[in-house]
């Protein structure tokens, strides 16, 4: 697949609608790659460019005993999988910046979660990666 990440800009910047959607943590890899083909089939028909999302680790659970993910080596190993066979831009979360790092040789997409959008050193590995960089804003910003 060509690099995704590139075939993004020119809708980002058009401002057309983009859909990023998927399993909030990544359950199974089943799972991943059944949710991407439906919605790649749904976003195709309606003309709307699609985004995978899943996040291999979801650190701001409410019970430390809850189901966080399978990890980053095995979560970005679904992800790949999802972005190539399915061929679909993929999108995670990183919450360091070695994650940041070690993300982008999967994804297409670093989403920085908005509970971390002013670790301000995060945020600069992320962009440098070179890949497209989506900052959720914290609701405790003005």
């Amino acid at each position: 697949m060509p690099d995704a990440a590139e075939n993004l800009w020119p809708t980002l910047r058009s401002g057309e609608l983009i859909v990023v959607a998927g399993p909030c943590v990544i359950e199974s890899e089943s799972l991943c790659l059944r949710v991407a083909e439906t919605m790649r089939e749904v976003c195709a028909r309606l003309g709307i460019t699609y985004i995978f999302k899943a996040s291999y680790d979801k650190a701001n659970r409410t019970s430390a005993r809850s189901f966080r993910g399978p990890g980053l080596k095995a979560g970005l190993k679904i992800l790949a999988r999802v972005r190539s066979e399915v061929g679909v831009p993929v999108l995670t979360d990183v919450h360091t910046e070695e994650q940041a790092r070690a993300a982008a040789q999967t994804v297409d997409v670093i989403q920085i979660p908005a509970f971390l959008c002013r670790q301000t050193d995060l945020v600069h590995a992320a962009v440098h990666t070179g890949r497209i960089v989506n900052l959720k804003k914290g609701q405790f910003l003005s």
